[in-house]
């Protein structure tokens, strides 16, 4: 008995030597990097953060070239008269710039300023703060720049606003490349973003039509904040790059909303998203809040620096971070998963909704504004809850950008292989954030590391945050083309993060029960295969396309317009003041100086009106209506534009004639059919003809194929 018992004794003892020399061995197959050396981790985190940089940045400035590059070729720009050049800044692009210039020509940085802001000089009988009222801080940044780096003996001016331009729009393709990068764990997803983003720039930006537009400037801001954003919501995170991720937070978003007047709306879109993800306990309340923080003081710094701009405190952003600061010791309570939790959570929605709009309306009540009584009621005609014949409303609805998404923007996503693989990562991620959000309610902890055999990568609250952030985007877009420019970009980011994240696979893989092949092997293996194999096709099928049109010469010259500019500089008198549609009128601004009657800008009421009543001439009224409306503002020229006399629209019933026929009762319906009816013909097409009584108040003084500028006479003649 005593061998045997001496016997089991020496057989423990040498199971456990084994054990704990197979122990390390296990660990090491388990986590290869506990069997190296510290500093060779090290370096590898290194060089894959070094690597992937270069490939962001190198990424970024080879899409600026591209972009300059295709620009050349589409407008032959370096070999254009300044004017030539000037005219390809069309409608409020060309104000834009014609602000930019007259910044450059003051005297001093500070004079420029006071004459923007105390401006008299561009729209007729009226003094406006244009840095406020147009957001002109690009181009007073573009303006400081230029003459502070001493460009005026190596550049000229249009190539330094245009470069910046262009510059900026490589830190955006950057700033999505590191976007997905951090969500993925991989550089195969920046590159993959930025292959779509290319591929579809028919959809991602309007760079190739307006440089100057506000988004252009903004967008590269809002793609950083969304980077930042991203590295900030992770759990994993240390206190280091957290502490930079806030800081980026907080100047991109400041930044962005001092671009961007319509940046406060987008930023409301963002901070209802955050909402819904604290509001499901998916992601640290803190780092909620720190956000909130942040909106708050970028909101009161702009007010000051936008000379007190009344929009920003009656904005809806402003209205909803106040009532959820207020709601938040509410919102301590509805973590646990109860019953009563439950019904606290459906009374804190409930809560910061009342407050929101309570606040909304207080503030609008107290705070002086311009009410933008348009845009309700184009919200109202949009979803069908009312009609109208006002000319403003029903010229909105008719522009592209408001209207609902056509058929060839979802074929081209289609095509290009993007709309299919963004439906399958969203579908597999919010399938996976509802299970998340179900367990949350039913009381089940999140786990604090998730791992990529769990196959959970709903639980991730970055993740979570695209994922609502996108559907949010996504459904604007549906309502409004113009939104795409904003949620195509996204779906680019979020579809190659979805293809290139093992993660995601995984979490597929765990829904179907897959068995037959070991499913974390098969899910690093598609996360390389299927990116590169989309990225094969697209480059065998998109990079000979590309290639063709950058060395493509395009023809651009607008002969009949540079004869009508040049006229205006050498015939018009330097107190002219001339009428005609409001795009027009911006590029008259920008290539002669001369004082207009209106501007296409529709974010002022005065404005629109203007350009209502302007657009007259185009209408069956009398001559002596149009002379009096052209006298009230002082107008000495009138130019009459024949594609809008005579246009024939795609769009039934969206021609200006016809919507101003619709504005002053000047159709008849009758059993179904319209029948224009007017005892004055359309005055566009009588004041050619040269006979009483037009030419009593209007003399032609120059006339081309596309244009007919009249003086108004100052004195009437009556001729028979």
């Amino acid at each position: 008995m005593e061998e045997g018992a001496e016997d089991l004794r020496q057989r423990k003892k040498q199971n456990c030597t084994e054990t704990d020399k197979m122990a390390p061995d296990e660990k090491n197959k388990e986590n290869p990097n506990l069997g190296r050396s510290p500093k060779y981790v090290l370096f590898q985190r290194f060089a894959k953060l070094f690597f992937g940089c270069v490939a962001a940045v190198t990424s970024g400035m080879m899409y600026a070239v591209y972009l300059s590059t295709y620009h050349e070729r589409k407008f032959w720009f370096s070999s254009r008269q300044e004017l030539e050049r000037e005219i390809t800044f069309q409608g409020d692009s060309a104000i834009y710039y014609s602000f930019y210039k007259e910044l450059l020509k003051a005297p001093s940085f500070e004079r420029g300023v006071y004459e923007l802001t105390h401006n008299n000089k561009t729209v007729s009988l009226r003094t406006i703060n244009a840095v406020q009222q147009m957001t002109l801080y690009p181009e007073l940044i573009a303006s400081v720049l230029y003459q502070a780096s001493g460009s005026e003996e190596v550049i000229e001016p249009v190539y330094f606003y245009i470069g910046i331009v262009f510059g900026l729009q490589g830190i955006y393709m950057a700033a999505l490349f590191v976007t997905s990068w951090v969500m993925s764990g991989t550089w195969l997803a920046g590159m993959l973003t930025v292959a779509w983003f290319i591929i579809n720039r028919t959809d991602t930006t309007r760079i190739d039509y307006s440089i100057p537009l506000r988004e252009n400037w903004a967008l590269p801001y809002f793609a950083c904040q969304i980077a930042a954003l991203t590295g900030y919501l992770k759990n994993n995170i240390n206190s280091s790059a957290e502490r930079f991720c806030y800081l980026l937070v907080s100047a991109s978003t400041y930044t962005f909303m001092m671009m961007w007047e319509y940046s406060h709306y987008l930023l409301f879109v963002q901070a209802v998203s955050l909402f819904l993800l604290d509001s499901f306990a998916l992601v640290q309340t803190d780092k909620v809040h720190e956000v909130y923080k942040i909106y708050l003081f970028s909101l009161f710094l702009a007010y000051l620096l936008q000379f007190e701009n009344p929009a920003l405190l009656v904005s809806p952003l402003l209205s909803l971070v106040a009532a959820l600061m207020l709601s938040k010791c509410l919102q301590m309570n509805m973590k646990k998963g109860t019953f009563i939790s439950r019904m606290l959570k459906i009374m804190y929605f409930y809560l910061v909704f009342t407050i929101t709009v309570t606040m909304n309306f207080l503030l609008k009540t107290f705070v002086p504004h311009k009410e933008n009584e348009h845009v309700l009621k184009f919200l109202e005609v949009k979803f069908g809850l009312n009609t109208t014949k006002n000319f403003t409303v029903n010229w909105l609805l008719c522009q592209e950008s408001l209207q609902t998404p056509s058929q060839d923007f979802f074929l081209r996503l289609t095509q290009s292989s993007l709309l299919p693989f963004y439906i399958l990562v969203l579908i597999i991620c919010l399938s996976s954030v509802t299970q998340v959000i179900f367990r949350r309610i039913s009381g089940e902890p999140l786990k604090e590391k998730i791992t990529l055999d769990d196959g959970r990568i709903g639980e991730r609250p970055e993740i979570a945050y695209h994922v609502i952030h996108t559907v949010l985007m996504g459904s604007l877009a549906m309502i409004l083309e113009g939104m795409k420019y904003l949620w195509t970009p996204y779906m680019c980011m979020l579809a190659a993060f979805g293809v290139c994240s093992p993660e995601l696979w995984m979490t597929l893989f765990k829904w179907l029960r897959l068995r037959a092949v070991h499913p974390i092997l098969l899910a690093l293996i598609l996360s390389m295969a299927v990116p590169s194999i989309i990225g094969f096709s697209l480059w065998k099928e998109y990079f000979p396309r590309i290639m063709t049109e950058l060395s493509e010469l395009q023809e651009f010259y607008d002969s009949d317009t540079v004869e009508l500019v040049m006229w205006v500089k050498r015939q018009a008198p330097v107190a002219a003041v001339f009428a005609g549609s409001p795009q027009l009128m911006g590029m008259i601004k920008l290539c002669t100086g001369w004082m207009v009657t209106s501007l296409p800008l529709y974010n002022d009421v005065d404005l629109l009106q203007r350009n209502e009543n302007i657009y007259q001439i185009y209408s069956k009224r009398s001559a002596e209506d149009i002379y009096k409306i052209l006298t009230s503002y002082k107008a000495t020229y009138l130019i009459i534009e024949d594609s809008i006399c005579n246009e024939v629209g795609p769009v039934k019933g969206c021609r200006v004639k016809d919507l101003l026929d619709i504005a002053n009762g000047h159709v008849v319906c009758d059993e179904g059919d319209s029948y224009a009816y007017s005892k004055y013909g359309r005055f566009c097409h009588e004041i050619k003809m040269n006979y009483s009584p037009y030419v009593n108040y209007f003399t032609r003084v120059y006339w081309n194929r596309s244009y007919f500028v009249y003086k108004i006479n100052t004195v009437i003649s009556f001729q028979s």
